[in-house]
């Protein structure tokens, strides 16, 4: 596919359990980390260029929880925010919207019924959806999609299933590698070389990110953007800092002092 020409963008993803802000490993032993809307706006601050909130338990109780957490957001923060975390009708979207997202991530409800994605791109734009997916690398070049927060298989081949979301309107990919989350051991560039290959709309890079130049091999093996949390929830780096060594490497960021 060839390369999109846009600013690659840099954006903390926030877990969400409850009221807290979580970390985990491979998507597993959640520790608290605190409130969300203080850490979202520390990150807006430093410039973060969108935010994602994902309620992390939303597929065990059947629903996302995340309309409050979000409207105290949008009070303070004034770039894109990505909502997902057990969204699974257009009455959902149209609650998180309503609450100030801007874009809403689907994983499980997608896969279980495909034609969600089809059905919130008609009535909302394809610039609305974004397709979450959980990837667990299960051989040489291949990845399954998980549900359910990375607890369930769905049986369906990663790239196959991207292929197919963004025939149905998905406008952007959010790719987390389970191999790789939380590791801080960098992100899984093959899965990403995978899925930019067949991808015609943006990606962005989830999953690993442990030092800013994590965030120039995500570019380099097909990013447009990288999602960050533990090298930012933890401070051991910080946005600004990123930014400086991707503008410095020739990667066109948007411009914040």
């Amino acid at each position: 596919m060839m390369r999109r020409q846009s600013n690659f963008r840099l954006i903390p993803r926030l877990d969400i359990k409850g009221p807290n802000l979580i970390k985990g490993v491979h998507l597993e032993g959640l520790r608290v980390v605190g409130e969300p809307s203080t850490f979202a706006k520390g990150y807006y601050q430093q410039g973060a260029d969108e935010i994602i909130f994902m309620d992390a338990v939303a597929s065990l109780y059947g629903r996302n929880n995340l309309s409050q957490i979000v409207r105290r957001a949008v009070e303070e923060i004034f770039v894109p925010i990505t909502v997902g975390g057990g969204v699974r009708s257009i009455s959902d979207v149209t609650d998180i919207l309503r609450a100030g997202a801007d874009k809403i991530a689907l994983n499980t409800a997608a896969i279980n019924r495909p034609t969600l994605i089809e059905e919130i791109a008609t009535q909302f734009g394809s610039q609305c959806v974004v397709l979450s997916v959980e990837a667990k690398q299960v051989g040489a070049g291949k990845w399954e999609a998980l549900t359910d927060g990375g607890r369930e298989k769905s049986g369906l081949d990663v790239v196959e299933w991207v292929t197919r979301a963004i025939d149905l309107g998905a406008g952007e990919i959010l790719l987390t590698s389970v191999d790789h989350e939380g590791t801080r051991r960098g992100f899984d560039l093959p899965l990403i070389r995978a899925v930019s290959a067949v991808a015609s709309i943006p990606l962005i890079a989830s999953g690993g990110m442990g030092v800013p130049e994590d965030a120039l091999s995500a570019y380099e093996a097909g990013a447009d953007a990288v999602a960050m949390a533990r090298v930012l929830h933890y401070r051991e780096h910080s946005i600004p800092s990123i930014r400086r060594l991707a503008r410095s490497n020739g990667l066109l960021v948007r411009p914040y002092e």
